[in-house]
């Protein structure tokens, strides 16, 4: 093989997972809606109590006690929740609820969760209506949220 031959490879190779690199990144945080309901998947019913999920939606978080990026995302996702969450002494319209998936880790297969954090959007009735994977992009999650806020209230 010759000198040549060898680094046209190495940059090939480099090529490609820059590409790979930049796609992922690309689609880390991206809001992707969940259409199939009903399936076990797009339900979290059986995940906590009633009173644990917000009235109009709640910001399920799936950590992990290593992930460095979920302490930072929990303060977000918080944070959206209390600007939406607007109701005077009565029970709150937007929760976040985490799940450590180190305690339940059957959750991952059942909810592909690939990487932490993963954030599922949750309506009222406790159905999945988006997924971001990644820290969400703060405007995506706003205009996932506000989506499910008008339905409820239109």
């Amino acid at each position: 093989m010759t000198v040549a031959l060898s680094l046209a490879i190495v940059a090939g190779v480099l090529a490609i997972a820059t590409a790979l690199g930049l796609l992922l990144r690309s689609r880390t945080g991206r809001a992707r809606v969940v259409t199939s309901r009903g399936s076990d998947a797009t339900t979290v019913t059986d995940l906590a109590d009633r009173e644990a999920f917000g009235t109009a939606a709640t910001l399920l978080q799936f950590s992990t006690p290593t992930c460095a990026r979920c302490p930072a995302t929990a303060r977000q996702l918080d944070a959206v929740a209390a600007s939406k969450s607007t109701t005077a002494g009565g029970p709150a319209r937007v929760r976040r609820l985490e799940i450590d998936l180190a305690e339940r880790p059957e959750l991952a297969r059942r909810f592909d969760v690939m990487q932490t954090p993963t954030v599922l959007l949750v309506d009222g009735t406790q159905t999945v209506r988006a997924r971001f994977g990644g820290p969400p992009r703060q405007s995506e999650l706003i205009a996932a949220l506000d989506a499910v806020l008008t339905e409820e209230h239109p």
